[in-house]
């Protein structure tokens, strides 16, 4: 059977670290996207502060079957 996915980009973000931004952004639309296929970590950036480091922020882009 072939089938047709889609792909989105997210940005999940963590005051803890980038390992919990990325974890953040699947999860967050894990209940509402159908058969989640790949998450792809694309970019990491950091939210600085007075010198600190205050935000991590990962970019992904989530691969899930697509069906109208």
């Amino acid at each position: 059977m072939e089938h047709v996915y889609r792909v989105i980009e997210l940005i999940g973000t963590s005051t803890k670290s980038w390992e919990d931004a990325a974890r953040n952004a699947v999860e967050a639309h894990a209940g509402t996207l159908h058969d989640i296929r790949v998450a792809e970590i694309k970019e990491f950036d950091m939210k600085v502060e007075n010198g600190k480091v205050v935000l991590y922020r990962a970019k992904v882009s989530l691969s899930f079957k697509y069906s109208e």
